[in-house]
């Protein structure tokens, strides 16, 4: 069985994801990271589900079975473990969440001690070890040897100045509103502070977590109840996080829902404008539509494209020497500030393209107009290699033929596929999305 999907590990808590998988993917990753140890420390963090507890728990007792200091630092969202755990000097950093799912699920992701995620080589890497039975007891340490964990609860204050650090010193936020949706997530405690302490007026959302209500209804997910407030309150811009505040949801002062390609668009620009965007480069992934590319092209910016997941898209601009780029679904990285995608980076940015614009966030983040695309998720029994589909290759080249772009992949954390069509004619991809729903369902239920 593989344990790792396309953003760590991740299942339905206490089933999939139990304690004793937790320990020994701890006690495997310890075994992995140790080989090239200088600290001996490992970072923890986790975000609101109850779930987190037994998880955080599980993950000490396999660290420091094979030697580890764990660093346990509580709910923080997870760009704040990749950060700190490079500040600490840690040789590598833990984040307990599940992202965007429900409190049900739970998930692991892994940092090296530079605050990158891994790689799915090193993650092969901590596989096979997980499944090493004599390996595994061979390394588990005893009497002085055996490690130990430390609640350090006031390390959070780092990633809050690191972050206050990032938004320009000549500018503040006084006279300015802000609604933000911390999503009942990681992100409760340190989100409005930092908006309150750079001196804006802040309206919280689902700011108080039971560890059930983790993403339920609101935060990135369900920005609905962002725009009602935006426009009740009449705020300058509104944000929403998700359960583990690595993505962001813009609302501008009319109420719009500013899509994922736009925002990079616009934010893209901006940091040209500021003399910031490196080698005059960004990187999206195959999901982005294509009037974002022609949009960058225009304004002399190279848009290079990646596999889903944020830590392709960093792969790819570290291939490409770029310090910008993201996914339309939110995940914005600004590797001048993070390694990976941050809520609360970005935010820092899109408000200072507001203040030193001087112009209104509903003008700023429509920049261009999309072309139409469809997206539909289709829930499924099992996930077959697209060339075992009979029929598939056949049916794909008659959507080419037509001149639509087309993607079809599995989710990485769900059984779930997903579509994507794109193309000039609305009516023409409605048709061909009704086909592809019925070849699919057909094919995986």
């Amino acid at each position: 069985m593989s344990l790792f999907g396309t953003d760590g590990v991740r299942g339905e808590a206490g089933v999939e994801l139990t304690a004793q998988l937790a320990m020994r993917l701890a006690m495997a990753a310890g075994i992995y990271f140790k080989k090239n140890a200088i600290s001996k420390r490992i970072v923890v963090g986790k975000d609101t589900r109850k779930s987190s507890y037994m998880i955080e728990k599980a993950i000490g007792a396999g660290l420091t079975a094979v030697g580890y200091y764990v660093i346990d630092v509580g709910p923080i969202p997870t760009p704040g473990v990749a950060f700190l755990t490079n500040d600490l000097r840690c040789d590598a950093g833990i984040m307990i969440s599940a992202s965007h799912n429900s409190y049900q699920d739970n998930g692991i992701k892994f940092f090296d001690n530079n605050g990158h995620k891994l790689s799915p080589d090193e993650e092969g890497e901590i596989e096979k070890i997980y499944y090493d039975e004599k390996l595994i007891e061979a390394s588990q340490k005893k009497e002085m040897e055996i490690g130990k964990a430390k609640r350090v609860d006031d390390v959070l204050g780092r990633y809050i100045v690191h972050i206050k650090n990032s938004f320009p010193k000549e500018l503040n936020l006084n006279n300015f509103r802000i609604v933000i949706d911390t999503a009942n997530g990681a992100a409760y405690k340190v989100a409005p502070l930092i908006l309150r302490e750079l001196g804006a007026e802040v309206i919280v959302l689902n700011d108080d977590p039971t560890g059930e209500n983790i993403n339920k209804n609101c935060g990135a997910m369900y920005p609905e109840k962002l725009v009602e407030k935006v426009n009740e309150v009449r705020a300058d811009v509104g944000f929403a996080c998700d359960g583990d505040a690595d993505r962001i949801v813009v609302v501008d002062s009319k109420g719009n829902i500013i899509d994922g390609d736009k925002l990079l668009g616009a934010m893209a620009v901006y940091l040209k404008s500021q003399g910031k965007l490196k080698n005059n480069g960004v990187v999206s992934t195959i999901m982005s539509n294509k009037a974002l590319e022609d949009y960058l092209s225009s304004h002399k910016i190279k848009l290079y494209r990646s596999d889903v997941g944020d830590k392709h898209v960093l792969e790819e601009m570290k291939k490409r020497d770029l310090n910008f780029g993201g996914e339309q679904s939110g995940h914005i990285i600004l590797s001048d500030v993070s390694t990976t995608g941050d809520t609360l980076a970005s935010a820092m940015q899109v408000l200072a393209y507001i203040l030193k614009s001087k112009k209104n966030s509903s003008v700023l983040f429509n920049p261009f107009e999309l072309y139409p695309q469809l997206k539909e998720n289709v829930k499924i029994n099992q996930k077959l290699p697209f060339e075992e589909i009979e029929g598939y290759s056949e049916f794909m080249k008659s959507l080419d033929d037509l001149g639509l772009v087309s993607l079809v992949r599995y989710s990485g954390t769900e059984k779930i596929l997903r579509i994507l069509l794109e193309g000039s004619d609305e009516a023409l991809l409605e048709r061909k999305m009704e086909d592809a729903l019925k070849f699919f369902k057909d094919k995986l239920r």
